[in-house]
Formats: structure tokens, sequence, C-alpha cells
């Protein structure tokens, strides 16, 4: 007799999402890096990576890797792991629960994520957009704690709080509700991969058109050079983006944003759901 799955608890499903999202990291680093430094420099696709190409050749494409590893497994491990336990416990597991109510599990979960990993996400975009071939990953460390202290690690946090919760809110949430009228409309099990693939691709259109905007100023606050400040906080930043860009220029960088949000959330959600399916645990 085969063991009906069972709920993971906390600690376990976080355990979970941690490995999901740093495997899931090494296939999107490349695409993340090439986004970034467009919000940046505020250059085009095909200028940016022929730059990051010259400068370091392939291998400079996975520039901070290891900083984003330590990203997903701090941040991604309750943002993505935290989600399902979360939802449950506050009564949205069920496929009748209110919509408003697995969103709100998804900004819970993504916001608390986002001050436990923000260190690595300052760190990361430092990674990313350093195009000096002589400084090494430590001495990122160093020159930040050495110019600003504990709280350089923490710059952008609030926008970065901000756009967790935007971005898990709409991921988390329109992946379940999405997973729910799939296997409604098409009979496939939501524990079906091909469910599974559908409702992350649309959750990862969804995710791009929300958090673009909080995305492009979080990378401007987290780049600003580690001896100088050029924003008074998020709203400063926002203020001085849209007077030098127009509104539109926050959603600069759409297409890698999405050509790695799509995959990311794809290859996230996959892997958990097949981790959880290995454990014996019930999907999201």
């Amino acid at each position: 007799l085969t063991c009906p799955p069972r709920k993971p608890n906390l600690l376990e499903s976080m355990a979970c999402g941690g490995v999901a999202a740093a495997f899931a990291v090494n296939f999107t680093h490349p695409i993340e890096l090439v986004k970034t430094r467009m919000q940046a420099s505020g250059g085009g696709i095909g200028p940016t990576v022929a730059g990051v190409m010259k400068n370091g050749g392939v291998p400079a494409f996975w520039k901070g890797l290891p900083f984003g590893w330590g990203r997903e497994l701090s941040y991604t491990s309750v943002k993505l792991g935290a989600y399902a336990p979360v939802r449950n416990a506050i009564g949205a597991g069920g496929a009748d629960a209110p919509i408003y109510l697995k969103f709100f599990a998804g900004a819970l979960t993504g916001g608390v994520g986002s001050i436990i990993g923000n260190p690595f996400d300052v760190l990361k975009t430092l990674a990313q957009t350093n195009t000096d071939k002589g400084a090494s990953l430590g001495s990122l460390v160093t020159n930040l704690h050495k110019d600003q202290g504990i709280a350089g690690f923490y710059r952008g946090v609030e926008v970065n709080i901000i756009r967790a919760c935007i971005l898990n809110a709409t991921k988390m949430g329109v992946y379940d509700v999405t997973k729910g009228y799939v296997s409604d409309t098409t009979g496939w099990s939501r524990k079906d991969v091909r469910c599974s693939f559908a409702s992350a691709f649309v959750a990862g259109f969804f995710m791009t058109v929300t958090v673009a905007p909080a995305d492009m100023l979080r990378t401007k606050l987290m780049n600003q050079p580690t001896d100088a400040k050029l924003y008074d906080g998020f709203v400063d930043c926002a203020k001085k983006t849209v007077q030098e860009g127009g509104v539109l220029s926050l959603w600069r960088g759409f297409v890698p944003i999405w050509a790695r949000f799509a995959p990311q959330a794809t290859l996230q959600l996959l892997t958990i759901e097949v981790i959880y399916n290995q454990l014996g645990f019930k999907g999201i």
C-alpha cells in the first residue's frame, strides 16, 4: 500500500524551495546579469551582451553566481518554500479559497524572504554590474562594509520588500489559481507536469508586468557606488528615474526581465513540485 502524500511542514517546504531555486539560478543567472546591466546603464540588449563578451567572455555571464546561490538559499527558500504552509495556515489551501488570501500568502512570504536575503541581493547586483576584471567577490564585501558598514548590505531594502511582495503575490497567487483553471479545463491533475508548466509560464508573464518598475528601482538603489549615495530612498529614486527617462523608463529591460522570470518561475516551480512528489509531499 502506498501512503497518501502529506503536507510538508514549514522547514521541510523551505528546504525544498531553497534547493529548487539554487538549481534554477544556474540556468537563469546569465539572463539576469544582462537585465541588471541594461537597467544600470540604460543600454540595449545587443550592446550589453557584446560588452559582457568583450570584457570577460562566456564565463562573465555567470559573474556573481555564488551570491546568487546565497540569495536563493535564503530569500527564495522563504518566498517559494514557505508559501504552501503559510497559505494552508491562513485557510487558503482549498480550491474554493478566496484569491486574495493566496495573494496575501505570497506577499507575506516574499516580504519576509526579501529582508533575509537583501545582503545577497546587494552583493549580487554589485558583482553583476562590476566590469573590473581584477575585482574579486571578496573585495566587494570588504569595500562595502568598509564604506557603509552593515547598513550598506541593507540599502534598497524598502524597495526590495515592495518588489518581493508584488512579485511573490503575483507569482504564487497566479500560479496557484491558474493551476486550478488549467486542471479544470484540460482534465490534467494538479501534479501533472503539463499543468505546472502552463501555470508557471502564465505566472512569469504577469510577474514581469507588475514587478518591472520595482525591479528597476531596486537595481538602481543597490548599484550605487559603495562610497556614495545617489538616491535618498526609493521615492527619490523613482522621481529621478521618471524625470530622466519618462514613466515608461520604469519598464526598461522588460524583455530580458520576462526572459528571466518566465524560465526562472517555470524551473523553480517545476523543480519544487518534483521534489515534493519525490519526498511524498503534496504539491502546491
